[in-house]
């Protein structure tokens, strides 16, 4: 008798969900990544319990054409590679076409979007993967999602989050790294109500840092800007004066993404050894813009990490 099985469509987007979307934090950074793509330069994150009970993400990008709405959330539908070669060339942030369905697999969604060449937009709900209805509406140009009920049918999955404060707290860290990694959007952050970050879009990079560090960091700082044929690097580092027992004042951002890679982490850290206490780290907002085909964005699966060849 044959003990092997073909999963379900369900069940198999929910175990991939597992992957892509960990928590609140996750939803939110893919969501705005997707705004990004779509060219917004105004972004409003709001969020309540923590991220469970509603989130929603608002945009004045280009918006989702009618035919593209429901195949934005199959699984590997995408509009920013075609074939694996792309992969070496990608400059947007999101190309996997995962995280929609991944979000609408664990969530019931609410989607709100106007092309800007259009008269009406076009409400779309998907609940647990399930589409449930599509109307033409009036709305602004531009795209809201709204996420309600987050991993309200993998009640496991809820069980391993942290307190609504500590997961709004990760949103909040996130939402930093987006306002510091894109200076000429203008964001804003609001949870349960009340607006706890805001981004003019000026594209000063040193104002986001007064206002997200304080004055005493921000005039500690000082100003990085390199280029070679295949690398530019630009951004601040502290004084050695300016210091943490952990890496989270280190933040670097490669073609607009937040990573975490150790070469750079080591060489940065090496570099400031000889003018620090051990087991302090240094503060660093560096922007590195590399040619795509020297990297390899597509080994982790929150595309935190990647290689660079």
């Amino acid at each position: 008798m044959s003990i092997i099985h073909l999963l379900d469509e369900s069940t198999i987007n929910q175990i991939a969900a597992g992957e892509v979307v960990e928590r609140p934090s996750a939803v939110v950074k893919e969501l705005i990544e997707n705004a990004l793509d779509a060219g917004a330069t105004a972004i409003t994150a709001e969020i309540k319990e923590g991220g469970l009970s509603l989130i929603r993400i608002t945009d004045n990008g280009a918006g989702i054409a009618k035919d593209d709405i429901p195949l934005a959330f199959m699984r590997h539908a995408t509009s920013k590679i075609k074939t694996a070669e792309d992969l070496f060339h990608v400059l947007s942030l999101g190309f996997r076409g995962e995280a929609l369905s991944s979000i609408a697999a664990v969530s019931q969604v609410e989607l709100i979007t106007k092309e800007t060449s259009s008269l009406n937009g076009y409400r779309y709900i998907i609940e647990g993967g399930e589409e449930k209805s599509m109307e033409e509406i009036g709305c602004p140009s531009g795209t809201t999602i709204i996420i309600r009920n987050l991993f309200y049918n993998t009640p496991a999955r809820r069980k391993f989050l942290k307190t609504a404060p500590t997961e709004a707290s990760y949103v909040n860290d996130l939402m930093e790294r987006l306002m510091v990694s894109h200076p000429e959007v203008s964001f804003r952050f609001i949870i349960n109500n009340k607006v706890k970050l805001q981004s003019s879009g000026n594209n000063n990079i040193k104002d986001i840092l007064y206002h997200i560090y304080g004055r005493d960091i921000s005039k500690e700082l000082l100003s990085i800007d390199y280029s070679s044929d295949d690398v530019k690097i630009r951004g601040y580092i502290g004084k050695p004066t300016i210091n943490r027992g952990n890496r989270n004042f280190e933040n670097y951002f490669i073609n607009g993404r937040y990573i975490k890679n150790s070469i750079i982490t080591k060489a940065i850290e090496d570099a400031y050894k000889p003018f620090m206490m051990q087991h302090k780290y240094p503060f660093t907002s560096l922007y590195y813009e590399i040619t795509p085909s020297l990297l390899d964005v597509n080994v982790h699966p929150q595309k935190l990490e990647l290689k660079l060849t």
